[in-house]
């Protein structure tokens, strides 16, 4: 093999390594930083590129994807000094390759020392009770400031996320207490108020039927009213006829009105509980004038019929005192 061979091979061989070197094929994910005699010079995007070889060289390959880093557990001290103790997570991405190489020396330490700082700072600023029960309020103020921290270095905070938030266990015993102590407390008030709403849903009540009673005694004195006035009406009707009678000279009309009130009376008489025998001085002959008064009436009224029915009805006695009244037992 002579030396122009010799130098063939050499120059393709030189030729070959020169374009692999010039040739850099960049993953999807990822971005290249390209440094010409240490210095930045330009980035490579996911696919084929050309460098220039010999002179150029590959600086930093940087993950573009989003990445997760956790937060370690640390010890925070809240605005009424209860400690708890703290951990979270943080969700990043870089959007400048650049940058993240070379703005920041170690960019998942500084990522996490900034959120530990920031945490301190959020959680000791708020007592015990908001660091428990306002998580939202707390990832949003940590992403506001960490966010806007790490932005000169070409990273995007996408999320933080606190995980556990651990008292101490005496503090978690005293709030068990305080805890059943409050449903304890709820407990009492909702017995409490269903006991006023049953007492005055009874006393709606009451009150109800004490005004129906009442519209009732209402009605009833009305009606009462009304059949005495009307019972008046009749009474006064009567006596005016019986006057008119008079006046005309019929007297058999004065007859029949004081036996009707005689004979009404000795009924009311007769039909009291306390009364076992009844004793009246009572002259046949009066009974019989008025009876007979009735049977005058009568017979001006209904005619001969009735007052043949009134005979038949049976006989009177004509002379002699009235025997006394025995109510039957």
């Amino acid at each position: 093999m002579s030396g122009f061979d010799i130098f063939a091979i050499v120059l393709v061989l030189l030729v070959i390594v020169t374009l692999v070197a010039g040739v850099k094929t960049v993953p999807q994910g990822y971005d290249w930083t390209i440094e010409r005699f240490g210095k930045y010079t330009q980035t490579l995007s996911p696919g084929l590129n050309l460098i220039v070889p010999y002179f150029d060289r590959v600086g930093r390959k940087i993950n573009m994807m989003e990445q997760v880093i956790d937060i370690p557990e640390q010890e925070v001290i809240t605005k009424d000094n209860a400690t708890v103790t703290v951990d979270g997570v943080a969700f990043y991405q870089v959007f400048d390759a650049a940058k993240a190489s070379y703005e920041v020396a170690n960019l998942n330490q500084g990522i996490t020392v900034l959120t530990m700082t920031n945490i301190r700072s959020v959680m000791g600023s708020m007592d015990l009770d908001q660091v428990l029960s306002h998580r939202d309020e707390i990832n949003e103020r940590l992403l506001r400031v960490v966010d806007a921290a790490v932005s000169p270095w070409g990273v995007k905070v996408n999320r933080i996320e606190i995980k556990d938030i651990v008292p101490p266990a005496d503090l978690v015993e005293a709030m068990g207490r305080q805890m059943k102590a409050e449903r304890v407390k709820r407990a009492d008030i909702l017995a409490a108020e269903g006991q006023r709403q049953s007492e005055i849903l009874r006393a709606e009540g009451a009150k109800q039927g004490q005004i129906l009673q009442a519209e009732g005694r209402r009605e009833a004195a009305f009606r009462d009213a009304e059949a005495r006035e009307r019972s008046a009406e009749a009474e006064a009707k009567a006596t005016q006829m019986v006057s008119e009678a008079i006046a005309k000279g019929d007297v058999a009309a004065l007859n029949y009105f004081i036996a009707d009130k005689y004979i009404k009376a000795f009924g009311q008489l007769a039909d009291s509980p306390n009364q076992k025998v009844i004793m009246l001085p009572v002259e046949a002959m009066s009974m019989l004038g008025s009876l007979a008064g009735i049977g005058e009436i009568a017979k001006a009224t209904f005619g001969e019929s009735a007052t043949t029915a009134a005979r038949r009805g049976g006989s009177v006695p004509s002379s002699g005192p009235t025997p006394p009244f025995v109510p039957q037992q």
